[in-house]
């Protein structure tokens, strides 16, 4: 009997794109839920649910661009809706951590009847390297609001790791892993790592939530801009500013530090110009 294969919504995205590889390279039979995959997946047809979701056993969520996002709970709920009619035996739902609306999402799943595993994530290192951060650094800033606000930053790849696992090993239904790095930075000391990575200035630039959202917007839209900047406002607040033992007790180890995550991402021509 062929394996069936597992569904990663969002395959082209940061974490997604990451988890769908790691299955892959375990030989695990991977179905790559995206707007144009093969078997397509938009969170905005619902007629590419019941599709994407049939003949699979398992599935990776993440909602794009963020729980936030007006409707993002709604459609959470639809969706799981059709999982649990589609027979889904696993769900890992990827959260955010001190958001109100990626609480309201984990709600959701929990009360699906769909076995799940949840995700609570920390502020992404690869925003530096692979988001709207990394023209700034490129420029030798690094512009964001919080203030002294330390926060402990996550390589994504100890996400994807941490996804994986849950999606192949036993003991991980029902689990809440809340993954952060291993220690408290200020993005002060974030720039300090990357100034000594890259081996030039990167100044941290205290900035007030209003120039982050004009510097979002200018890298996408306005109405993106407006749900990063509400997420940044909530969570750059002191809430998130304690680490997490998430990625210990799913895997068993330590997380990256930030300073790996800066060393390995320069090696990969990260911050190259023409990346």
């Amino acid at each position: 009997m062929t394996e069936q294969p597992i569904l990663v919504i969002g395959a082209t995205g940061k974490t997604g794109s990451r988890v769908a590889s790691k299955l892959e390279a375990k030989g695990v039979p991977v179905r790559r839920g995206a707007r144009r995959s093969e078997t397509p997946f938009d969170w905005e047809d619902a007629a590419t649910w019941t599709p994407v979701l049939s003949g699979v056993s398992k599935a990776y969520v993440t909602y794009f661009p963020d729980l936030a996002f007006p409707g993002a709970v709604e459609k959470l709920e639809a969706f799981a809706k059709v999982a649990l009619e589609t027979g889904l035996q696993h769900i890992v739902l990827l959260s955010g951590r001190g958001e109100h609306f990626a609480t309201m999402g984990e709600e959701v799943i929990r009360n699906s009847g769909v076995p799940f595993t949840i995700v609570r994530s920390a502020w992404f290192a690869q925003n530096f390297s692979e988001g709207y951060l990394r023209d700034p650094i490129l420029g030798g800033v690094l512009p964001m609001p919080g203030g002294d606000i330390a926060e402990p930053i996550i390589d994504i790849d100890d996400i994807a790791d941490v996804v994986v696992a849950a999606l192949t090993e036993d003991g991980h239904l029902g689990e809440r892993y809340e993954v952060t790095g291993p220690r408290l930075m200020t993005f002060a000391e974030m720039a300090t790592v990357l100034s000594s990575t890259l081996g030039r200035p990167i100044q941290h630039i205290p900035i007030a939530f209003e120039d982050f959202h004009a510097n979002v917007a200018a890298s996408g839209d306005d109405f993106v801009a407006d749900v990063f900047t509400q997420i940044a406002r909530e969570t750059l607040d002191g809430r998130n500013a304690h680490t997490a033992d998430g990625v210990e007790r799913a895997l068993g180890r330590k997380p990256r530090d930030f300073a790996e995550f800066a060393a390995t991402a320069m090696e990969a021509g990260a911050w190259s110009a023409a990346a």
